[in-house]
């Protein structure tokens, strides 16, 4: 049978292992408590569809840089009999007022995609709604009226970036069908990829300077008018009212 002494050393070795032990379990609950604090705030979400009982979709356009298949786009829209949303950066309206008179003159409605394209959730809250309202202005000065859409480029936001948007009295605004335009896909793929996706309510992603998007925008129009959907605007898709947004970006009127 072995025996243990229990010298002052051993003693001291013993009391320091139990205070490390515990300061380890102190902060590890600390971290705990801080990350369910964390996850229990509520977590801000732009409009990527609208919760609609009618049949109605809306389709809408990012313009960041070049101005190649603007006008080709326009007349394609005029000749469906279909109004869009372009959402314009400051930068492309600096370079392309001429462009941003006529997307306006034809009836189609113009929101706002920030000033110079950044990521916003990387900026202070006052750059963020620098970003905003000087895209606001510059559009404002051409049309004479500010835009009520925000998208945030790249898609990319958090918590302070849809807070800023409705602070300044304006809804941000994603898409729920992504025609994936950008990666210079075929216009049959692009075309199959938006029918297989589109729902009630839904908000479709192209873009003005991608290469493919004027041969497949005809086939995409038909396609979704085939289904039995009127094409409409994204202001005038989302109903007037108080509303929330679910986990899943579907836009919701607040029942009183």
């Amino acid at each position: 049978m072995k025996c243990f002494i229990l010298t002052k050393r051993s003693l001291a070795s013993i009391g320091f292992c139990f205070i490390i032990g515990a300061l380890a379990a102190t902060i590890a609950v600390s971290s705990t408590v801080k990350a369910v604090q964390t996850a229990s705030e509520p977590k801000e979400v732009p409009i990527y569809r609208v919760k609609s009982d009618s049949k109605q979709v809306a389709i809408s356009f990012d313009a960041a840089w070049g101005d190649e298949e603007t006008n080709q786009l326009l007349d394609i829209l005029d000749d469906e009999g279909v109004k869009a949303t372009f959402f314009l950066v400051g930068d492309w309206v600096d370079n392309f007022p001429d462009d941003v008179k006529e997307i306006y003159s034809r009836g189609h409605d113009i929101g706002n995609h920030s000033d110079t394209h950044p990521h916003m959730p990387q900026l202070s809250i006052g750059d963020e709604t620098a970003e905003i309202q000087k895209c606001n202005d510059k559009i404002e000065a051409i049309t004479g009226h500010a835009p009520t859409l925000f998208r945030a480029p790249y898609g990319d936001y958090n918590n302070d970036v849809v807070k800023t948007v409705k602070s300044l009295g304006m809804y941000c605004v994603q898409w729920d069908v992504d025609s994936l335009d950008w990666k210079d896909p075929s216009p049959e793929q692009m075309c199959k990829t938006v029918l297989d996706k589109v729902c009630d309510g839904s908000i479709v992603l192209m873009h003005n300077g991608a290469k493919n998007t004027p041969a497949a925008l005809p086939s995409i129009i038909e396609g979704i008018k085939d289904k039995g959907y009127e094409i409409v605007l994204i202001k005038d898709l989302i109903p007037e009212g108080e509303y929330y947004t679910d986990v899943q970006g579907e836009m919701h009127l607040t029942e009183n």
